[in-house]
């Protein structure tokens, strides 16, 4: 089996090798299975991520979950953890060049009813490899009731991903079909 940064290097190599067009249409497609996912429908707060440019793009996902009333979170890097604040058109550039809202920390964790997860690669198992720094890892164990999806293109999805004893797997795992 690879190493964690061995599997992250074969993900980018593979990612660099897709166009922009085809990552586009992935991330459309990735989308729309959650937006008739059942944790989807059924999630009343739902803590997002600001996708970057080699993400499953998440705007859909955003736009959607206000339209349809939906309270939305998103993470803001705070040294080493993640803190939670209410998604705001008040966006600012933080930590890794991301967009991050602006305001006050979320705390009610209890009321969180789903997350959308990034990361580098997934398993069947729901194994989840991330960039390394352990952001998700820290923050998921406060989160115990929440449903994690992780989401991911098509050739991110891997036969195993190597694991520690504090990786989260996630409840389930999203893509599509290249």
């Amino acid at each position: 089996m690879m190493t964690k940064s061995e599997l992250r290097r074969l993900i980018r190599e593979q990612k660099s090798l897709i166009s922009r067009e085809d990552l586009n249409r992935f991330s459309m497609q990735v989308c729309e299975q959650v937006l008739v996912n059942e944790h989807w429908l059924n999630a009343s707060t739902v803590l997002l991520y600001h996708s970057l440019p080699d993400e499953v793009d998440t705007h859909l996902l955003l736009e959607s979950a206000l339209k349809s009333g939906k309270q939305v979170l998103l993470p803001v890097v705070k040294g080493m953890d993640l803190e939670l604040r209410l998604y705001s058109h008040q966006m600012s550039e933080g930590a890794f060049g991301i967009l991050e809202p602006e305001g006050e920390a979320f705390l009610d964790f209890s009321s969180i009813d789903l997350v959308i997860v990034p990361g580098i690669a997934f398993d069947r198992e729901g194994h989840r490899l991330g960039r390394g720094r352990g952001y998700y890892d820290r923050l998921l164990p406060f989160i115990p009731q929440a449903c994690t999806l992780g989401i991911c293109f098509p050739f991110q999805l891997v036969e195993k991903v190597p694991t520690d004893s504090h990786d989260i797997a996630m409840t389930e795992v999203i893509t599509c079909i290249p």
